[in-house]
């Protein structure tokens, strides 16, 4: 298990600059630095992301909600929040500090549409306040490599395994 450490982050809602033809986001949301995941094809362990013990521990943004609860309100254009592009929402951390789950609260006060890149099926623990943001948009997209639980412990030890999202 990876080590959390708490750090204070200096912004937490980014303006995705070019138009995203995929996801269509408007902007990105990334709670935690670093991913319990640990998926050997991750493009977050480039160096260029500077992210020091990528494989012994997660950085935790301990004042997100209050920065987001600050920034939203003053984006002046409604967008497509992401989350999940630099690490998974859903990975154990979430079980103890739930940025993810006020994140979505906030975002929903806000009427902010989302949609949430995941491997992880903790993703139902926040049914009801998706279903909120929905009234809006609210896309959850779920990152299956492999179906095989023998191969995706080789190809991301740290994630739930394939059978429990079937």
């Amino acid at each position: 298990m990876l080590k959390y450490r708490e750090i204070e982050a200096k912004g937490i809602l980014n303006h995705v600059r070019e138009v995203d033809e995929w996801f269509g986001l408007s902007y990105n949301i990334n709670l935690y630095r670093g991913c319990e995941h640990q998926c050997i094809y991750c493009d977050t362990r480039s160096t260029c992301y500077q992210i020091e013990n990528f494989d012994e521990e997660v950085l935790i943004k301990v004042n997100a909600l209050s920065l987001l609860e600050d920034a939203l309100p003053r984006k002046r254009r409604v967008g497509i929040i992401g989350f999940g592009s630099m690490n998974d929402p859903y990975t154990y951390a979430e079980k103890r500090f739930k940025l993810t789950s006020g994140a979505l609260a906030i975002v929903a006060k806000y009427r902010f549409p989302v949609h949430i890149i995941t491997k992880s099926d903790m993703v139902l623990k926040d049914l009801e306040v998706l279903k909120r943001i929905n009234q809006v948009k609210a896309r959850v997209s779920f990152t299956i490599t492999t179906t095989d639980d023998n191969l995706a412990k080789v190809l991301k030890p740290g994630a739930p395994s394939p059978s429990r999202r079937q």
